[in-house]
């Protein structure tokens, strides 16, 4: 596939879940940034009758009117580059594989659950211990975040941000999974270490939870920590995230996310993990916080603000460049 030509099309196809489309959308974007190319957004739904089906029994005519998503029909013209993510793209992702006769190169970030050979090229993080010839193996996940993007979204948050007392500490809080829970007793436990940490300190507080933060825990946290010099993000209005990565000295992540601690680790900022409650055997998060403890980027928080420095992660960049280098040899 000859790249170069002209602007590159690359088709994103997820479910529009936050988590998983910022991966696929992260490196669509870090493409783009290596070649001319324009990036179309679909969001795709199935239908409830047709849900619950195995990948393989699911047709594109299953998806629910939703979805902004349809398959080129004879003689129109197919996508280049084409990055999915999520379960709900997996049949698509395959059928276009199949129906744009090479015309379309076919990534899927994840990983699928199935033979990587059935796409042209498979992102997966390196904790789930997925290999193969096309499969790219990356620390943590994609994502969006990059020091320009930071520094861009810095201005709209200056004003409230900028004056805070340094140390600013960036808190980002998980919840409730398969393998980990936030509950309210242990949320009384950090939400101590943290004050204590940030107010020894004679800091600041950027604080945010997740769609997952469980309501109590959150109740908590808020409560014990609201009297922090900072920012408790409630959730309304422009999400300031990159902002609050931008203006950060530190930043504090629960171990339950891989996404959260890849992007905190891609700023080259001291990442300080906090522990959960473990439901399971923390298996391929250990993994991951394994290697980012030996990369530099992290530590176990223990209620000290240490400052340290590393490469910051651009696992991103990275995994963009093998795409394209991938592009050129078929």
């Amino acid at each position: 596939m000859e790249v170069g030509a002209g602007p590159l099309s690359i088709r994103v196809v997820t479910d529009g879940r936050a988590g998983i489309e910022n991966q696929a959308l992260g490196l669509a974007e870090a493409v783009a940034r290596l070649t001319p190319a324009t990036i179309d957004v679909r969001r795709v739904q199935w239908r409830p009758a047709f849900d619950w089906l195995p990948v393989a029994l699911k047709a594109p005519g299953m998806l629910d009117a939703s979805s902004n998503l349809s398959l080129p029909k004879h003689g129109e013209p197919w996508p280049d580059l084409w990055i999915a993510a999520g379960r709900a793209s997996l049949p698509l992702s395959l059928a276009a594989r199949k129906r744009s006769g090479g015309r379309t190169f076919v990534v899927q970030v994840q990983d699928p659950r199935m033979d990587p050979d059935r796409f042209d090229q498979v992102v997966a993080p390196a904790h789930d211990g997925l290999t193969g010839p096309n499969v790219v193996s990356v620390t943590g996940s994609p994502h969006r975040i990059t020091a320009e993007a930071l520094g861009e979204a810095g201005p709209a948050f200056a004003a409230l941000l900028g004056p805070l007392p340094r140390p600013r500490v960036a808190a980002l809080i998980g919840g409730r999974s398969r393998v980990f829970d936030l509950t309210a007793d242990h949320a009384v436990v950090l939400a101590n270490r943290i004050a204590g940490a940030v107010e020894g300190a004679g800091g600041s507080l950027m604080l945010t939870f997740s769609r997952r933060t469980p309501e109590a825990a959150e109740r908590v946290m808020r409560d014990r920590l609201c009297g922090i010099p900072g920012l408790i993000w409630d959730g309304e209005g422009a999400n300031p995230l990159f902002a609050i990565l931008h203006f950060a000295d530190h930043i504090l992540v629960t171990e339950d996310s891989a996404n959260m601690a890849a992007e905190a680790a891609s700023t080259g900022k001291p990442v300080h993990i906090l522990p959960m409650v473990a439901l399971r055997p923390p298996g391929k998060f250990a993994r991951l916080h394994a290697d980012l403890r030996e990369r530099g980027a992290s530590r176990p928080f223990d209620g000290r603000l240490e400052t340290w420095t590393y490469e910051p992660l651009a696992e991103t960049a990275r995994a963009a460049r093998a795409v394209l280098q991938a592009m050129t040899q078929t």
